[in-house]
């Protein structure tokens, strides 16, 4: 099914630019000057426009930006000669379907913003400096040069033009050298995932400059259908390839896939970069099987540096999934504190991936320029496409969630309050009880990689006014006033029928106030290792003098990252008597013959998630808690040398040993350094407990530079073992 954008339709349109010349007062041209080479001084124009990484044998540059090129002619260049630059971009540029614009250095610059001047002559040879207009449609222009009736077409006539951070005129300006050099030069970075309670890095080789990276960045631009005039706009370029990221509507990069069953492509935790997924579509020009949110972001991060618009990777930790826009999500429990998944429309990952884009907006009120929020992962519709984005952030900081594009679905994804329902079998229909409100948990610890450091920047505030303030109280009742409200009726998937009536149902939503003190704690007592027993502990404490009777349950269950569940391990179910001010710990210890055969049965990466609510005795006082904690693993140890030698070979070697109580069972290695060797997949088949594995690649550094490697392990009981390591190339 071919796309339909919101934005424009397609039309046979092109865009055609002649820049001209008169050198001679009298008009007359001569006949026999001919053009006989276009010498594009990449060696000099790339650097100073900052695209001198791009593996490409053609002129990148970045509009708004002068450029030079040096032509050479059959004789020396007159003033009665006449000269036409022509650059072309679409597949028939003609002037009645465009734009032609004739430009005159004795006469005021264009109206279009292009200008060409020449900066030198020598001989037969003369140097042209050209500039186009800091608004320009990105893509390929064809340049020819004509003279008199003779035209000259040069080999590589394609010139890519890109958007440019470093130009003030640029929408996507970025006044700030270290940012520019993370958010749209730096090839390599990190994508933090896990848990709210068990962050951790994913290393990710975006790998913009990359071959045919670029040209995949283009490809699409034409696939978007995109009128040629639309292509100036970072708004528009932005939205869509949020579209064109994901498979759906428009057969796209990605295929998303949640299933747990990746066996006609690769399993979306095998991917450690942007590259081979990339130069697949690119080729085979189909979607690439499988994407999941943070391989998402990492492409659509990699598409927009490509291109020139400023991005990073951003990491909300329990995201929220809103289907009904009403900022609330439900979440049911059974009587041994099990999360049931299967009764809810809404959900809670325990991380989502998206991206931020920097731009101005002047398509909107004054105030909305800087980072926008965009999400190439197919979670809803935006106008009646699988797109989002790009949302202002202090749109959402502010509630300003009428503001084009998806205010509604981001806001709520930081926003969102849990309800905590408990449900029971009471006379054969369900019972469902309202256990406890929680207005801070959903959208915390949002995160990003540091500007020119392997660090989290934790950017919450960016996204969020502090929870409980003023201002946060009144982003909240803003966004709200342009959102159905809510009503405290469980949304269950279950018939009305079936259900009993709501108890405690009140309209007004706040967070569950405690009459005694009341204080749940978990945590894990030894580390989480696969194939070990594994000792947790829910800790009860009341801060109110007396005798106090608590009703405890808590449970353990194996979820993937969408809080999906994929089993039951166990729960502790008992009353505790508590005196005064006082705590008491509750163990809850899993036995590894309990997990194991789930860990084998799942291909995702599986959490440790426990849930606990405890009620006191004669107050009427309950609490809910969660907790998701990732197994712990061994490292992966990368051993090569600080420093190497441009083109000079070095050994670089990846050293893993099984510390874990379990044999690993057809294990897989992935690795990839930019610049120094392409992705390289080596099959280790089974390792028992206490073996070493080690694998040896040969680098030849075609880059100087600081470069890096990326490794990751995968077996049939773990999937979420990375490293990561530095080395410096030096000529």
């Amino acid at each position: 099914m071919k796309k339909k954008t919101v934005l424009s339709n397609l039309q046979p349109s092109s865009l055609l630019f002649s820049l001209y010349f008169s050198l001679s007062a009298d008009g007359f041209p001569e006949t026999d000057l001919k053009v006989t080479g276009i010498d594009f001084l990449k060696s000099k124009n790339c650097p100073q426009h900052h695209t001198d990484a791009y593996n490409i044998t053609n002129l990148v540059v970045r509009r708004g930006m002068p450029f030079d090129l040096q032509i050479s002619f059959s004789r020396e260049l007159k003033p009665s000669d006449k000269l036409a630059l022509r650059f072309g971009i679409g597949e028939k540029p003609m002037k009645n379907r465009g734009t032609l614009m004739s430009l005159n250095p004795r006469r005021e610059p264009d109206l279009s913003g292009w200008k060409i001047s020449i900066a030198k002559k020598s001989g037969k040879e003369c140097l042209l400096s050209v500039t186009s207009s800091p608004s320009a449609p990105v893509g390929k222009y064809t340049l020819n040069v004509k003279t008199g009736t003779n035209i000259y077409k040069p080999e590589n006539s394609e010139v890519y033009l890109l958007f440019n951070p470093w130009c003030e005129g640029d929408a996507v300006f970025l006044d700030d050298d270290a940012k520019r050099k993370e958010y749209v030069l730096n090839d390599t970075g990190i994508i933090y995932v896990g848990s709210a309670n068990s962050i951790y890095s994913r290393p990710w080789n975006f790998g913009q400059f990359e071959e045919s990276i670029l040209d995949a960045c283009m490809y699409l631009l034409d696939k978007s259908e995109l009128k040629l005039a639309k292509r100036r706009d970072p708004v528009i370029v932005s939205r869509v390839m949020s579209a064109l990221v994901n498979a759906n509507d428009d057969s796209g990069v990605l295929l998303g896939n949640w299933s747990g069953n990746y066996s006609k492509g690769t399993s979306p935790m095998d991917w450690i970069g942007s590259v081979s997924i990339l130069q697949q579509f690119y080729k085979n020009k189909k979607p690439v099987l499988y994407g999941q949110c943070w391989v998402f972001a990492g492409v659509l991060t990699t598409v927009m540096r490509c291109l020139g618009i400023p991005s990073r990777c951003v990491t909300n930790f329990n995201s929220a999934h809103d289907t009904d826009d009403n900022l609330r999500v439900d979440v049911y429990l059974n009587e041994y504190g099990e999360k049931m998944n299967s009764m809810s429309f809404d959900s809670v990952w325990n991380f989502h991936v998206w991206n931020d884009a920097w731009m101005k907006r002047t398509d909107l009120p004054s105030g909305f320029d800087g980072w926008q929020a965009i999400d190439a992962t197919p979670q809803e519709q935006s106008q009646g496409i699988f797109q989002c984005g790009p949302c202002p952030v202090k749109a959402v900081r502010e509630g300003s969630v009428y503001l084009p594009y998806d205010g509604t679905f981001v806001y709520a994804e930081v926003n969102a309050d849990q309800i905590y329902w408990l449900v029971r079998e009471v006379n054969g229909r369900q019972k469902i009880t309202k256990l406890s409100s929680e207005t801070r948990a959903i959208g915390v610890n949002i995160s990003t990689k540091a500007v020119g450091q392997d660090k989290r920047e934790d950017i919450t505030s960016e996204y969020k006014f502090p929870e409980g303030s003023e201002e946060e109280r009144k982003s909240m009742q803003k966004a709200s006033s342009f959102i159905r409200p809510a009503t405290l009726i469980p949304r269950a998937h279950y018939a009305a029928g079936q259900v009993m009536p709501v108890e405690n149902s009140s309209e007004l939503l706040q967070d569950t106030i405690s009459k005694t003190g009341l204080q749940i704690e978990i945590t894990n007592v030894a580390p989480l290792y696969p194939g070990s027993p594994l000792e947790l502990a829910i800790t009860v404490k009341i801060a109110s003098p007396g005798t106090w009777a608590i009703n405890l349950v808590g449970s353990c269950q194996l979820q993937s990252y969408t809080g999906k569940i994929e089993g039951n391990l166990g729960y502790v179910k008992e009353t505790i008597q508590l005196e005064g001010q006082s705590e008491k710990q509750i163990p809850l210890k899993i036995m590894p013959d309990t997990y194991l055969s789930i860990l084998a049965a799942v291909e995702d990466e599986v959490l440790v998630h426990v849930t606990a609510f405890a009620e006191v005795q004669g107050v009427d006082d309950k609490l809910t808690k969660e907790v998701t904690k990732r197994f712990d693993y061994p490292p992966i140890t990368i051993q090569m040398p600080e420093r190497a030698k441009l083109n000079e070979d070095f050994t670089c070697a990846f050293i893993f040993k099984n510390k874990l109580n379990m044999a690993l069972d057809n294990c897989k290695l992935m690795v990839e350094g930019l610049g120094l060797f392409k992705m390289t997949t080596f099959d280790q088949g089974d390792l028992p407990p206490g073996r070493i594995m080690k694998s040896e690649i040969i680098c030849k550094p075609t880059r100087v530079g600081e470069k890096k490697i990326v490794a990751k392990l995968s077996a049939t009981q773990v999937k979420g073992i990375s490293a990561e390591k530095s080395i410096t190339i030096f000529e």
